[in-house]
């Protein structure tokens, strides 16, 4: 039985979005905000483990740099 690699999140992204959360957006490439803010709510949505708490972190993260999502 081969072992899950174990996947560690690097950038900026706030620890409250959750291990889950981080571990997906780091598998699709996301570990910056600059990174979460070129995609919109529901392209961060529907990455199984980002939920709406996530999301609501993930914007007040954003906003406190004067960034936001884009629109769809």
């Amino acid at each position: 039985m081969a072992a899950t690699p174990d996947v560690r999140p690097v950038g900026d992204l706030p620890d409250e979005i959750g291990k889950t959360a981080a571990r997906e957006l780091s598998l699709h490439g996301i570990t910056t905000l600059e990174a979460v803010a070129r995609h919109s709510r529901q392209q961060l949505l529907a990455i199984h483990g980002v939920g709406p708490k996530a999301i609501r972190i993930l914007s007040e993260a954003l906003a406190a740099e004067g960034r936001f999502f884009p629109e769809s």
